[in-house]
């Protein structure tokens, strides 16, 4: 499939999906790679990265801001920098890309003077208020009239020294924004929780792998605090992993199917928290009455719609953050499912309850109607939902073009796996 339509209709297959699938690359080790090469000094080889709407935005950050970034094949990167960045002449514009919004926020302040990081309407809705407090308690000038993006930031060309309280209840790439921007500090610096609440846990630690693999310094005093030295960055060959975001949907084609789609990847092998998925999805249609989320939050919306065809009913708690992701992704989860079967999905409070039903496909064999599902512009929501149409007819997608954010060619993928997809009005 080449353009893709303004909606696009699963066709379920009678048939298990069987093959072998590459998952693209990490998007989330993708981003921090590519802004690690780019305050390194020296030239940077990145193999296996994720070519997509959310890093060709941190790319293009980057070019603007001196780097010089090549692409030599579709999985890789060439980065070579001075291990400064230099003040771009305009906005930083990224788009609905969290990742690359937070991080630049905080990278920007060792840039001599003024840089104002913006995204799209969905992004100016996402809070960023709790890292423009952590970079003020540094020193740095920095101000979002919002909370939200834009942001501006008046750097000084370094990233101060000390100790910062950073709140993470809202996200951990807060903390991963700091911890990567420490190392060009004018000396130690200490970055804490400022209490126990922190987005999935994981993905720091992502962080403090990518930087050692450049060179950093970091040290973790406890679970809630890290020492970073005052290095810099060593320009470093990297190889990133296949996304487990992206490996979720694969391992659901495959429960709610009976196939075996063959990753090329073992699921202990993944480094990111998402790959804790696979335990769970591996007991369907057994799975667990309470699912915990927190712990890999972009997995939710995949196990939410598994869900759907489990024995019992399913509570999926410590979700909180994913009011704040590209969309409110407990209301439209909840909404979606509702729309293919009234009462399917729900909210209580912050917790999201699916409605099992195991004859779901059974009841709706008949129906000739199409379920037409709203994505609200968000990749996660079109992925997980196109998952429904593998056993219930007329799921229909509306924006499919939103999986470019992260899975460029995850409609390709399906087709090649057998699976038909027909244009919708």
């Amino acid at each position: 499939m080449t353009a893709l339509p303004a909606a696009l209709t699963i066709v379920s297959p009678s048939h298990p999906l069987v093959g072998r699938v590459s998952p693209p690359g990490s998007k989330s080790i993708t981003n921090r790679a590519l802004l690690l090469a780019a305050l390194a000094n020296g030239t940077s080889h990145l193999t296996g990265a994720l070519k997509s709407k959310d890093t060709t935005l941190m790319a293009a950050a980057l070019r603007r801001m001196g780097v010089t970034i090549e692409e030599p094949d579709a999985t890789s990167f060439k980065v070579s920098s001075s291990g400064r960045l230099q003040r771009p002449s305009d906005p930083l514009f990224l788009g609905n890309a969290g990742t690359a919004t937070r991080f630049l926020t905080a990278a920007v302040a060792t840039v001599e003077g003024e840089v104002i990081v913006d995204g799209d309407e969905e992004m100016r809705l996402r809070p960023i208020g709790p890292l423009v407090a952590a970079l003020r308690s540094l020193g740095i000038d920095a101000s979002s009239p919002t909370n939200c993006p834009p942001v501006t930031v008046r750097g000084r060309g370094s990233f101060g020294s000390g100790r910062v309280e950073i709140d993470a209840g809202l996200s951990s790439q807060y903390v991963s924004a700091l911890l990567m921007a420490a190392p060009l500090g004018d000396g130690p610096i200490e970055i804490a929780l400022a209490g126990s609440d922190i987005g999935a846990r994981g993905y720091v630690d992502l962080t403090l792998a990518a930087m050692r693999s450049f060179g950093a310094t970091v040290e973790q005093i406890d679970l809630g605090s890290w020492l970073v030295q005052p290095t810099g960055y060593t320009a470093s060959d990297l190889a990133i992993e296949p996304d487990a975001s992206a490996a979720t949907y694969l391992w659901a084609a495959q429960a709610l199917t009976d196939g075996r789609i063959d990753l090329g990847v073992a699921p202990a092998d993944f480094t990111q928290p998402d790959a804790a998925a696979h335990a769970v999805i591996a007991k369907f249609p057994n799975m667990p009455a309470v699912i915990d989320g927190s712990q890999m939050q972009d997995a939710v919306p995949t196990l939410a719609v598994l869900a759907a065809f489990n024995n019992t009913p399913v509570r999926f708690v410590g979700i909180t953050n994913l009011r704040v992701k590209e969309t409110d992704r407990i209301r439209a989860v909840a909404t979606e499912l509702s729309r293919i079967v009234p009462g399917l999905g729900t909210e209580e409070g912050d917790d999201l309850i699916v409605a099992s039903d195991p004859e779901l496909g059974r009841k709706l064999a008949g129906r000739t109607t199409l379920t037409r599902i709203e994505t609200y512009h968000d990749h996660r929501i079109a992925m997980s939902f196109a998952l429904a149409g593998l056993r219930l007819a007329g799921i229909t997608i509306l924006d499919p073009a939103c999986a470019g954010k992260t899975y460029p060619q995850y409609w390709a993928m399906l087709e090649g796996l057998g699976v038909v997809l027909t244009p919708a009005r």
